[in-house]
């Protein structure tokens, strides 16, 4: 794919959940002061869905935030939804432009931790947060990638949600059809925090080639902390993946973060 609509692509960013990213030449009438600009082609969607992620977006962008991606634009081409956004070259911890230190990604970590609560305090869950959508930044990170998929296609099972391999982050609770809440994206944080940290996820490796035999993994597997794991940081996530009436805030996760920083 060469662009759509006015947005001329440079180079593919990779695979995100039910879509492709791509860094691409900013428009002229887009008044921003980059030269290039982040767009995701989600694929073929209907004008409902389309109606319906388009008023998600704008819920999202509302959101006044330091550490939350800024959207430009949304829209429609021959059935194909798109979205713009501010490009960040350091980008992810999934991806990193060079390997961060420990310091870098508590701190990343601890940002987008801020950039949910924003969202939260707003009413909005954010359903997808993981390593790929923590986005580096010289002071510490953003959040991007707001969760469209069951806005897309309502009643999606979880395999035709996107890449299979991130639903190690996901809140199990979500994964059987449970409402998304703020306490689902903490789990999802506390799970982000411990693979960016130790290197493993907590059901160990997955076999991501088969969906089916994934979620047949985690669904009979206890999540399990890294053994490596430093006391504090062990307790923290494990507080993110328990009880939810006991799970901090993300606010709450972030303040801890920021104390081990100290």
């Amino acid at each position: 794919m060469e662009g759509i609509a006015d947005y001329e692509f440079v180079r593919s960013l990779g695979a995100g959940n039910h879509g492709e990213f791509y860094v691409a030449k900013k428009p002229e009438r887009l008044p921003v002061e980059a030269d290039l600009v982040a767009v995701k082609v989600v694929g073929g969607t209907g004008n409902d869905a389309f109606r319906r992620a388009t008023r998600e977006l704008k819920a999202f962008a509302a959101v006044r935030s330091p550490y939350l991606v800024r959207l430009y634009d949304a829209g429609q081409q021959g059935g194909v939804f798109y979205y713009s956004m501010e490009y960040l070259p350091g980008g992810s911890l999934a991806r990193p432009a060079e390997r961060p230190s420990r310091e870098r990604v508590l701190r990343s970590i601890a940002c987008v931790s801020h950039a949910a609560q924003a969202l939260h305090e707003e009413g909005i869950v954010h359903r997808d947060i993981r390593p790929g959508n923590v986005l580096l930044t010289d002071d510490g990170g953003k959040l991007s990638d707001l969760g469209l998929s069951q806005v897309l296609m309502p009643g999606a099972t979880v395999t035709g949600m996107g890449d299979i391999g991130s639903v190690e982050f996901t809140d199990p609770a979500l994964l059987q059809g449970e409402t998304p809440t703020p306490a689902g994206d903490v789990w999802s944080l506390g799970a982000t925090l411990h693979w960016a940290v130790s290197g493993n996820g907590l059901y160990g490796e997955l076999p991501t080639h088969d969906p089916l035999l994934t979620l047949r993994k985690l669904n009979s597997t206890t999540p399990s902390i890294d053994a490596g794991l430093e006391p504090e940081l062990s307790d923290l996530v494990q507080a993110c993946l328990g009880d939810v009436a006991k799970r901090p805030t993300a606010r709450g996760v972030a303040d801890r973060l920021y104390a081990l920083l100290a």
